[in-house]
């Protein structure tokens, strides 16, 4: 009989997930920077917030989803 298996998913995807989250983190703390307040602050327009930052936690989400579908290889052929 098998050993009980705690996760339904092998470890390397757990590692992978995190890995992911991580991506996504990043993503979202690149859209961050001061707060524009009362006055107007023309950073809220900077090309980190509207493009890098999406593109970033974009990918994360897209890596998330690889790791969930990966399969790992067996020694067996």
């Amino acid at each position: 009989m098998e050993k009980d298996r705690v996760f339904t998913l092998p470890k390397i995807n757990l590692l992978l997930i995190a890995v992911g989250f991580a991506i996504i983190v990043l993503g979202f703390v690149l859209m961050t920077g001061e707060p524009s307040g009362v006055e107007f602050n023309p950073d809220i327009f900077s090309t980190r917030r509207i493009t890098v930052a999406p593109i970033v936690a974009l990918l994360g989400f897209a890596f998330v989803v690889f790791a969930i579908i990966y399969k790992p290889k067996t020694g067996k052929a």
